[in-house]
C-alpha cells in the first residue's frame, strides 16, 4: 500500500514538473490567438486601472470598495498579457513594436516595473487613501506610457 501510494506521488510530480516545463509559445494553437489572448489582457487590466485613475482624477466620485476591487484586478492582470508575446507574434494584428522582441531585455524590465508599480497602487487602494492612491496612479500611468511610447505602434 505504501509503495502505491508513493508511486502515485511521483508519477504526479513528474507530471506537475512536464506541465510547468512546457514553454509559453505552447499555451497557443496559433500566433493570433497569442495576440488575441495579450490584446484582451491588457484591455481588461487598462479597463481595471483606467476606473481607478478616473476616480483619482476626480472624473468618477470616489469608492473606497470599488476602488479597491478595480486595483486589485488590475493588479493580477497585470501579470497575464506577457504570456502572449512569444516568436511569431509580432506579425499580424498587432501593435506591438519590432523592438519588443529585439530589446527583450528592457521590455521584459518595463513590463516588471509596471507591475510593481500596479502592486503598489493595490496596496494604496486597499488602504483607501485616495492621496496616496493618487500619486500610485500616476506612478503607474507612467510606466505605462513609457512602455506605450517604447513599444506600440500607434
Amino acid at each position: 500500500m505504501k509503495r502505491m501510494f508513493r508511486s502515485m506521488l511521483m508519477a504526479a510530480a513528474v507530471c506537475a514538473g512536464v506541465c510547468t516545463a512546457l514553454p509559453a509559445a505552447a499555451q497557443f494553437a496559433k500566433p493570433e490567438d497569442a495576440i488575441k489572448y495579450r490584446k484582451a489582457g491588457m484591455s481588461m487590466m487598462a479597463t481595471h486601472f483606467g476606473r481607478v485613475a478616473g476616480m483619482a482624477a476626480g472624473k468618477i466620485p470616489f469608492d473606497a470598495k470599488v476602488a479597491a476591487d478595480n486595483a486589485e484586478t488590475a493588479a493580477m492582470l497585470s501579470k497575464l498579457p506577457y504570456a502572449g508575446f512569444i516568436e511569431g507574434t509580432d506579425k499580424g494584428d498587432t501593435k506591438a513594436k519590432p523592438e519588443i522582441w529585439t530589446e527583450s531585455d528592457k521590455f521584459k524590465t518595463a513590463a516588471a516595473k509596471m507591475q510593481e508599480e500596479m502592486a503598489k497602487l493595490n496596496v494604496a487602494a486597499k488602504a483607501g487613501n485616495l492621496d496616496a492612491i493618487k500619486v500610485a496612479v500616476g506612478e503607474t500611468g507612467k510606466q505605462c506610457k513609457g512602455c506605450h511610447d517604447t513599444y506600440r505602434k500607434e
